[in-house]
């Protein structure tokens, strides 16, 4: 059973799950008799616990992973890797006002540092994408399942290498097909070979105009830092 609040003398569950919030803004409450009453989504937020809060905010924006793999292409501005305090910041502010969610400096600072206390579990002061990822619904992140997956640097290399057929640096949409068919057989039990057109259509969203290079997929399929300079 979810939390229970008392609204207008009348003891309300709230299901647990984000997960189930319908489409349109609304969320669902169960009363302790078992009838469901259907809710305005900025009432609940008024009484969800902040992570909680925040996860129903950002999924009514943020609907697909695609649409977040082209969001994070967007607001990583300098191709780092990670989206840093001032790249959030911006993040924040467009989803705002996408919502059309009043705020002003000093509550755009406060949602900020906010969501970084959220989501940032390595406390470096920056989110990388599966820091970043959590804010979508487990289905929808396949960057969970893709988390098995992952490889050593020199591996991952390896395998960029030999999917990047005709050596230009970069993976096309069939380059990266052939490579996740490859994976899919590779690891059946983590991976579904019926969502290769999900995978590759979130994937490619990372791209450059089609082009997928070597840092781009290594967000996806690199265990480590290839922008951090090799051991020796």
């Amino acid at each position: 059973m979810g939390p229970v609040w008392l609204v207008s003398n009348q003891p309300l569950c709230l299901s647990s799950g984000l997960d189930e919030t319908p489409p349109g803004g609304l969320s669902s409450v169960r009363h302790n008799d078992g009838v469901e009453s259907t809710w305005k989504t900025d009432w609940i937020l008024q009484i969800l616990p902040t992570e909680e809060n925040f996860l129903l905010f950002f999924r009514q924006q943020l609907k697909s992973c695609a649409e977040f793999m082209q969001a994070w292409r967007c607001y990583d501005a300098d191709h780092s890797g990670y989206i840093e305090a001032d790249e959030l910041k911006n993040f924040l502010k467009d989803l705002l006002q996408k919502a059309k969610k009043p705020y002003d400096e000093k509550k755009l600072d406060e949602y900020t540092h906010t969501t970084l206390k959220i989501f940032d579990s390595n406390h470096d002061g920056k989110l990388c994408l599966a820091e970043m990822a959590r804010l979508l619904p487990d289905e929808e992140n396949f960057l969970l399942k893709f988390q098995n997956v992952k490889m050593v640097r020199r591996e991952f290399n390896k395998i960029f290498e030999l999917y990047d057929q005709d050596e230009n640096g970069y993976m096309d949409e069939n380059e990266l097909d052939a490579l996740l068919k490859d994976l899919c057989e590779k690891n059946k039990k983590v991976l579904e070979v019926n969502k290769i057109p999900t995978y590759k259509t979130a994937i490619m969203a990372l791209s450059d105009g089609g082009k997928l290079y070597r840092t781009e997929l290594a967000l996806v399929l690199c265990a480590e830092d290839i922008s951090a300079p090799a051991p020796l």
